[in-house]
Formats: structure tokens, sequence, C-alpha cells
């Protein structure tokens, strides 16, 4: 640390280059903090799914339909602890761009399968016996500037009212916010018993079933027996745990860590080149006072610590400065809208980013180092 102040000098003494180096590595960690964030909303918290959760739907497509009847029958499969569904209803709020994903459940099944989600006891109790209330997700309420007791009209896509007409209306009774803050709060849930009672057709079908088993490492065996349950049915099943339907649904996108993988890696590669010929230039610069600093004592080893502290230290400075900024702009919301469900600054990537800050240093730092502990005195003064 004594050695800061000396750091902090030779840093200033160009301080376009510095200041344009640091905004540079700035802007690339700005970056990190984006990606990394669009990165965990494709992905739809597959790393959060419920590890004794499945998701059971139509063998064809989750957009087919299954009965409801199923119910029954997949609460009495061994294994089985709670089961419920969810039925997609596709409405539109003023404007189709204000997209939000709203399902039609069973309220008090529902928030057994996801204890995640946190309703006060009040709402909770107004959610099961408001035949029209719903509850929606803390982000899309902030969103649209929703509160409770307000009555949302939805122009609905898929299921009419009887008579032909499009237009419904639900009071909201809840906000709920997440345990977790990978905890999707953007849905919209309204009651499966209103929409069956009250659409065109469909009546007795729901879109699928989750399911709660009562031993995560037998989830494998029970999604087997359920579709064993329904093989050779009109509707057959297909079943699998939450995690891998929702990395099914990433992949529909593309490879995305790859995809991300591939440009931080343009974009640190470049970064990397900037910052070498940074530290290269300045260690030349002062070529003269690497000799006269030799000729006082200072080692070779402590002068290559000198350069790769005023390289890490740079790096550092910027890095933590960029994920600084994208830790507050990413707070400030999803910046397309809405159209990710879960968009925030994951804890253990900015502590990465900041590992990466340090490794970017070092590797930028070390030839220049190597460099100025090779100097000799007697050729350093000579240069001059």
């Amino acid at each position: 640390m004594r050695f800061l102040p000396l750091i902090w000098s030779n840093i200033l003494r160009k301080k376009a280059r510095s200041v344009l180096t640091l905004l540079s590595i700035l802007v690339a960690f700005l970056l990190y903090g984006y990606l990394c964030a669009v990165e965990r909303a494709l992905d739809q918290g597959v790393s959060l799914a419920g590890a004794d959760r499945l998701l059971v739907r139509h063998r064809v497509s989750i957009g087919q339909v299954l009965p409801q009847s199923y119910l029954r029958r997949i609460a009495g499969i061994p294994g089985v602890r709670h089961v419920s569904h969810a039925t997609w209803f596709g409405g539109i709020y003023r404007d189709p761009k204000n997209f939000f994903a709203q399902m039609a459940v069973m309220p008090e099944q529902y928030l057994h399968i996801y204890p995640e989600y946190l309703l006060p006891e009040a709402q909770r109790e107004a959610w099961f016996r408001t035949r029209t209330g719903a509850i929606v997700g803390r982000r899309t309420a902030e969103r649209f500037g929703w509160k409770v007791g307000d009555r949302i009209p939805l122009q609905a896509t898929v299921w009419p009212k009887k008579g032909g007409e499009f237009h419904w209306e639900f009071d909201i009774v809840g906000i709920y916010d997440a345990a977790d803050p990978g905890t999707d709060t953007t849905n919209f849930l309204l009651h499966y018993d209103y929409l069956d009672e009250t659409r065109q057709y469909g009546r007795g079908l729901v879109g699928w079933y989750m399911v709660r088993v009562r031993d995560p490492k037998a989830a494998a065996d029970v999604a087997r027996r359920i579709d064993e349950e329904f093989r050779n049915a009109p509707t057959e099943t297909k079943s699998e745990t939450e995690g891998a339907f929702l990395a099914g649904w990433a992949r529909q996108i593309g490879d995305i860590t790859a995809i991300i993988a591939g440009i931080l890696s343009a974009v640190f590669f470049t970064i990397l080149l900037v910052a070498w010929n940074t530290m290269a230039q300045s260690v030349r610069e002062r070529t003269e006072e690497w000799g006269v600093m030799k000729s006082m004592g200072f080692s070779n080893e402590r002068v290559m610590m000198l350069v790769l502290g005023e390289s890490c230290f740079l790096a550092v400075l910027g890095g933590c400065l960029g994920l600084a900024t994208a830790w507050v702009m990413i707070s400030r919301g999803d910046p397309t809208g809405g159209a990710l469900p879960m968009f925030y600054f994951p804890r253990r990537d900015v502590f990465s980013g900041i590992a990466w800050a340090l490794g970017l240093g070092l590797a930028a730092g070390i030839l220049p180092a190597a460099e100025a502990m090779r100097l000799q005195i007697a050729e350093a003064l000579r240069r001059t």
C-alpha cells in the first residue's frame, strides 16, 4: 500500500491516455453486466428451477391442451405431493406491446407448488374468495402503476366470453414478491374457475400441469409413471423436470451461453490489447526512471511489481466502475420494456467480473513488467 501514491502518480502522468483506457475498460464491464443479466433472463431461471417440480404437457407441444380430469389421476400417482394446473390466457392490456404472462390457475394449489411467491395473508385470502380476483407480480405492477383494488381490462386473444365478447376485467387483490431475485415477478394470475365458467369454448381443458414430488431424487421416476398412466390415451403427456423444460425453451433461441461467451471473448481480447499497449508505452516512456530507481536500490522484482500494480489498479478501477454502472442501470429495469421476465445482475457475476478485471490487469501488465524487470541500469541511462 505504501507504493499506491507512486502508482497513482504514474497513472496521472498521461491523463488523457489513462482516462481513455479507463473508459474502455468501463464500457467493456458495462457490456459484461448487461450480457450476464440477459443470459439469466433468457435461461428463464433454469438454475433456480425447483428440483422437486415437474411440468406435464401435451405430448405434441405445450400449445395443445389437456383434460382437467387428469388432475385427480396425477394426484394418485405414488410420489406426487401436490399437483395443480395452469392455462394461458393471452390477453392484451391497452397495446399489444404491453406483453406480460397471464395464466389461469387454481389459487390455493398453485401457491403450494410455488412457495417462493410471497403474498401477504390478507391478500392471499382475498384472492381465494374473489371470483374475478387476480394477483400480479411486483415488476408488472410497478411497470403499469397498478395497486391493490384496481380493475384491469384485458382484451382476450385466445378465450372469448360466451356470446363472443373479448373484453375481460379483473380485480387486483394482491401483489406478490419473490423470495429469491431470480423468481419471476411479471406474472398475472387469475382464477381458472372463472375462466372456465365464462369462456365460450374449451370448458374442462387446461394448458399444462405442475407437479411437486415428495423426493427430488425420484422426480424422473415420477415423470415416467405419469406418462405411463396416460400412454395410449386420446391425449398423451410428456413429463419432465421444470429445469429440463426451461432449458429446452431457452435452446429454441440458441446456445445463449456460447453466444455470450463469444461476444465477451472478443470484447475482452480487444480491451486486453488496449490495456497492454497503454502499459507498454508507459514502461518505454519511463526507461530513465527505471534505471534511476534500480540504481537507488529497487530490485528487479519490486520494479516488476510496481508495473503490475499499476496495470491491475487501472484494470480493477475501470472494471469496478463498469460493474457499478451496470448494477445501477440494470436495477432501473428491463430495457426491452418487460419482454424479459427476470432482469437483474446476479451477485456471483459481479464477483466474477472483479476477478476478470484483476486477470485483465495481470495479463495486460505481465509483458511490460517483465521488460522493466530485465532492463539493465547502464542500458536504461544510456537511452536518455
